[in-house]
């Protein structure tokens, strides 16, 4: 009988479309070195979400969650955020600016809801608690993120690094990234609760 770990159809099928997306985002990228510096994390990350998933199963919601902000940001990568095509979505909510960046950060905070249903399943702590440490998790990786692009900005230095910066000029952008991050987890804080009233036993 083989040992080795059964994975989730929920994760095998979205890794599948999101290898479309990869192969999209890497064919001529508009800076070859902003593209590097954006898809690493990604590929980090997706390989924690299947190292993690070969111990603890998720659910639907929480991989589907997850591969939201995989997708935006491996999108972000190929034009730059600052560039994406996005005018859409900047005309709804009459700005100049491009806001696919405040999306994609917004989507970052998502993970709150997975990091809470994996401490919940592990019966590590109680719901309450899950939520709270899931939710200041984002806010940390938020604020340790932020000095990451800092870094790699004034590394870089030029058009790569204002790219990799994507601040388009504002000066609060930092903080506005945060702010971004903390209510996409708040948002995903708040599926989760309504999930778990509907059906208690959700993550036994």
């Amino acid at each position: 009988m083989s040992d080795s770990p059964s994975f989730p159809k929920s994760l095998i099928g979205l890794s599948l479309a999101y290898a479309m997306v990869f192969l999209f985002s890497a064919i001529a990228p508009s800076s070859r070195s902003v593209w590097i510096a954006e898809i690493v994390p990604v590929m980090l990350i997706l390989a924690g979400i299947w190292w993690t998933s070969a111990h603890q199963r998720l659910s639907k919601t929480a991989y589907l969650l997850m591969f939201v902000w995989l997708t935006l940001h491996t999108i972000g990568a190929k034009y730059t955020f600052a560039d994406v095509p996005f005018d859409w979505f900047n005309h709804l909510i009459g700005s100049e600016r491009n806001n696919f960046d405040r999306v994609a950060h917004f989507a970052i905070g998502l993970y709150a809801y997975p990091i809470a249903e994996y401490l919940i399943r592990k019966k590590l702590t109680n719901g309450w608690i899950a939520g709270m440490f899931g939710l200041f998790c984002i806010m940390s990786i938020a604020a340790g993120y932020e000095i990451i692009e800092w870094w790699y900005a004034d590394l870089a230095g030029g058009e790569d690094g204002i790219a990799f910066l994507g601040s388009q000029g504002d000066i609060w952008d930092a903080q506005k990234d945060m702010l971004c991050d903390t209510l996409g987890a708040l948002t995903a804080l708040l599926i989760l609760s309504w999930q778990s009233a509907r059906q208690p036993k959700r993550f036994d």
